[in-house]
């Protein structure tokens, strides 16, 4: 076969002749894998051959080692490692070789072939003699040789983790980086690749930034290289000072005056994306400050690692003016373009940051400011200043923040209708919804809103949303925002009067025929959910009726035949956002039982409609009909028994869709939603259910964070059905014991810690619905032997003391149940445990009342037990 003509037919126009040739690819690596990927490696190392087969051969040799999901990047890792040895020497060989190409794609495509292969090989503790070639051909010429190698080493501190590579081999690596960073270095390809290059390897660099030698150095080449004449290196390396800001922040101190003058120099000056980077630093040193100032509380009880220099503190009065300056450096266009990121959002950003990290002290340096433009002829002046205003709205105090709200209240509702910029506008509605989201509602003292200027804002604000979609989009979000802030008032909200004329507008918002820009459909629906949630009881009988409205453009929805592809998204789109807000109006009247038996006589036509949404098959529609349905069961509990012959299918495809896990997520929420409902009633479904459930379980391909979700279903499964639950128990117990093995003893970053707690927190909640169902049952003795393991476990969570707030009161309600449901049997088993009772001394004088009353409970549970 010849493989250049194949790669060549791999990239024709013609359709067929691609097909064929994708075909022929296909059966040639089945059929002789490593003649395949030999004869790959071997295009891209032949100067001779065209340069796009060449990148082609490269990029398929790269994604024959790698994979976004993990089970399949499993399954080529193990292909690699079993592959024959002289093979596997022949590409690795070709791969090195092809970095001295005259052709930069290629090297280009052979950096990231060797990186892809050293990330499989070196945690194996193989091609040890790698770093040390890569490291031989940096200090050869050619320079184009030497900057290959240069991103080479880049991709492969990215590949691999830091403790693969030993500490002499991290210093050279270093210092062939840090040198191709150099002043000296003539090459400008050169010194990009080795500034890219250092801002891969930072995480390797802990030994050297602790020597202060090395840390000196190391910094004073990166801020060198900020200077550099080349934009693309100057950006670089603001990246490599960002990075370092968020990994070494407690070894800054010696450098902060020197990188500030660097950053106001290129804020100030430097073309847009030196400048990005350059405030990108001081967001990433706020993001610091604020995670150790929340770490370390506020009255300074807690403790954190880190010590807080309060570097933007002291920074404030120089900080503060040149980030204002950005804000007047606005796009015309950036409030229609979705994805815009400019130099003045950028400042606007760090703004709310800095205000977030410093509080009241940011205040008097930002009011002159807005004083000075805000009624400036300029929109651009009179927009920052709005912007600055929006932006400092969380963090300062309400006690500071409540007086200059009060005298720009009415200024802004005026702005927001009469003000000729679209771009005022727009910032105006955004800063009032920041006004409403934090200074609004039950939790804040004093509010800027009062019975009198409420109407005011309702009116401006649905008045905005007849407004250019952008402006109509943040006017929703305010009212969004000003809805919520009535949570919680009691039978009363001061939007009741209106509350008809609302829904209509938003209504009327979502039928607009641009409603397709700036997110203003989606946003309408989210505010009328909002509206609708936070609405108190006098306004039921309006809910109600919005039931047949929403049914209605729901059925109509449906109706919409023989769709392009586009329309068919949109389509799908718009089911989704009606079935998520039949939930919510489903959620609202269902919470209590006069407007609950209003709501019961449309129940079979919305399930209907969701069965119809269903059967037209959409991932998104699928989640939001799945989360609907879950209401539908709250709402008609028993009843819903005669919907399960034709929704039990949808159930059973939601549980089998590992692609797209959320589905399954939500699907394994809505099974114990209907558990719930259905109580006994759900039996005849109990063998299937259960068996997905276990596959799902030990399937590697099923993302990990639908796990925890379905050990919680085994429990309501257990409670809904009691003793029936005896024919799965012992499959269900031996996944929960496998399960509990592994959520103890990890030590890892924040995030595992974060999923070992929910995998446990379900593990819990699976044994507590199984000892709570089994209760009133004579086969309670069927638990006895399952005992001993679910005490070691809770001993093994208890002494690796990382468990949150909601694992402790899950866990020691376990240790309740168990008394509870085993009485004696458990009662000597609980005397012995290791830490049953320093765990519930512990508890007991918890300052979190719900583990309070959890513990108070298991403690007299426990005392019955060791009493019979």
């Amino acid at each position: 076969m010849e493989v250049t003509q194949v790669l060549l037919n791999a990239q024709s126009i013609d359709g067929t002749v691609r097909k064929n040739a994708e075909e022929s690819l296909k059966q040639f690596q089945e059929q002789n894998l490593p003649g395949f990927l030999l004869s790959l490696s071997g295009e891209l190392a032949n100067e001779e051959k065209p340069v796009e087969t060449r990148k082609l051969a490269g990029l398929i040799l790269k994604n024959a080692l790698d994979a976004k999901e993990e089970h399949r990047k499993f399954e080529l890792v193990q292909r690699w490692l079993s592959l024959d040895g002289n093979a596997k020497s022949q590409i690795k060989a070709s791969l090195l070789t092809t970095l001295s190409s005259i052709v930069s794609d290629a090297r280009s495509t052979a950096s990231q072939a060797i990186a892809k292969v050293a990330g499989i090989e070196l945690p194996q503790k193989q091609w040890p003699e790698l770093i040390g070639s890569l490291l031989s051909n940096v200090n050869q010429q050619p320079a184009h040789a030497k900057q290959a190698t240069l991103e080479t080493l880049g991709y492969l501190c990215e590949e691999v983790p830091p403790n693969v590579i030993d500490q002499d081999q991290v210093n050279k690596i270093l210092t062939a980086v840090v040198q191709g960073m150099s002043a000296s270095e003539v090459n400008t390809d050169v010194r990009l690749a080795a500034t890219r290059a250092l801002y891969n390897a930072i995480g390797f660099a802990q030994a050297n930034f602790i020597n202060d030698m090395e840390r000196d150095y190391l910094m004073r080449v990166v801020c060198e290289a900020t200077l550099s004449p080349e934009s693309r290196i100057r950006q670089a390396a603001f990246e490599c000072l960002v990075s370092i800001s968020s990994t070494y922040y407690e070894k800054l101190a010696a450098y902060i005056q020197d990188i500030f003058n660097i950053t106001v120099k290129a804020v100030r000056e430097d073309e847009e994306p030196v400048a990005l980077q350059a405030i990108e630093f001081w967001s990433s040193i706020c993001d610091e400050e604020i995670d150790i100032l929340e770490e370390f509380g506020v009255d300074f009880t807690g403790d954190s690692d880190i010590t807080c220099f309060y570097f933007i503190k002291q920074a404030l009065p120089a900080l503060v003016p040149m980030l204002l300056e950005t804000l007047l450096k606005q796009e015309e266009d950036q409030d229609q373009d979705e994805g815009a990121w400019n130099i003045a959002m950028a400042g606007g950003t760090c703004l709310g940051l800095v205000a977030r990290t410093v509080g009241d002290d940011i205040v008097p340096f930002v009011v002159p400011f807005i004083e000075e433009n805000i009624q400036k002829p300029d929109w651009r002046q009179r927009e920052a200043a709005t912007y600055a205003f929006g932006s400092i709205l969380e963090g300062p105090s309400p006690e500071k923040l409540i007086p200059l709200v009060n005298v720009a209240l009415n200024f802004m509702l005026s702005a927001l209708t009469k003000d000729p910029s679209s771009h005022v506008k727009d910032t105006t509605a955004w800063a009032l919804g920041r006004i409403f989201e934090f200074l609004h509602g039950s939790a804040v003292g004093s509010t800027v809103i009062t019975q009198e200027n409420c109407q005011q804002l309702g009116t401006v604000l649905l008045q905005s949303m007849n407004d250019a979609p952008n402006v109509a989009e943040k006017a929703c979000g305010a009212l969004y925002f000003l809805a919520q802030g009535y949570e919680e008032v009691g039978p009363s909200s001061p939007l009741t009067p209106f509350f008809q004329e609302i829904v209509q507008s938003l209504l009327t918002v979502t039928h607009r025929e641009d409603a397709g820009e700036s997110r203003l459909r989606t946003a309408a629906y989210e505010t009328l959910n909002e509206v609708v949630r936070c609405s108190t009881d006098e306004t039921a009988p309006l809910v109600l009726q919005l039931v047949p409205v929403i049914m209605m453009e729901l059925h109509n929805s449906l109706e919409g035949q023989n769709l392009s592809s586009d329309g068919r998204e949109k389509q799908s789109e718009l089911q989704g956002l009606l079935c998520g807000c039949l939930q919510v109006i489903i959620q609202k009247l269902g919470s209590s039982e006069p407007t609950k038996y209003v709501l019961m006589p449309f129940a079979d036509q919305v399930m209907g409609l969701f069965l119809r949404v269903f059967a037209c098959r959409s991932a998104t529609v699928h989640e939001e009909a799945m989360l609907a349905i879950g209401a539908v069961a709250y709402v008609t509990g028993a009843d819903f028994a005669k919907y399960m012959p034709e929704f039990y299918r949808y159930l059973e495809m939601g549980l089998q869709n590992f692609e797209e896990y959320q589905v399954c997520a939500v699907t394994v929420g809505v099974v114990g939603d209907i558990c719930r409902a259905l109580e006994e009633k759900i039996v005849p479904y109990c063998d299937g259910i259960m068996t997905q459930l276990l596959k799902n379980l030990s399937s590697n391909q099923l993302n990990r964070s639908v796990k925890p979700p379905i050990f919680s279903c085994f429990g309501d499964i257990a409670l809904a059905v009691g003793e029936y639950f005896e024919k799965y128990l012992m499959w269900a117990m031996s996944a929960l014991q496998r399960a509990a093995e592994l959520s103890t003893h990890v030590a890892g970053d924040d995030e595992l810690t974060e999923y070992t707690n929910s995998l446990r927190n379900g593990i819990l909640e699976a044994y507590s619905g199984i000892f709570q169902g089994f209760k009133s049952s004579a086969k309670t003795q069927l638990l006895i032997p399952y005992a001993p393991h679910i005490l070691q476990f809770l001993d093994g969570i208890y002494m690796e003391k990382d468990m949150d707030d909601v694992v402790m009161k899950t866990a020691i309600g376990v240790l309740g149940d168990l008394a509870d449901t085993l009485g004696s049997h458990a009662g000597s088993l609980i005397q012995q445990s290791l830490s049953s009772k320093d765990f519930l001394n512990e508890c007991l004088s918890s300052e979190d009342l719900m583990i309070k009353e959890s513990a108070e409970w298991a403690k007299l549970a426990i005392s019955r037990a060791i009493s019979v």
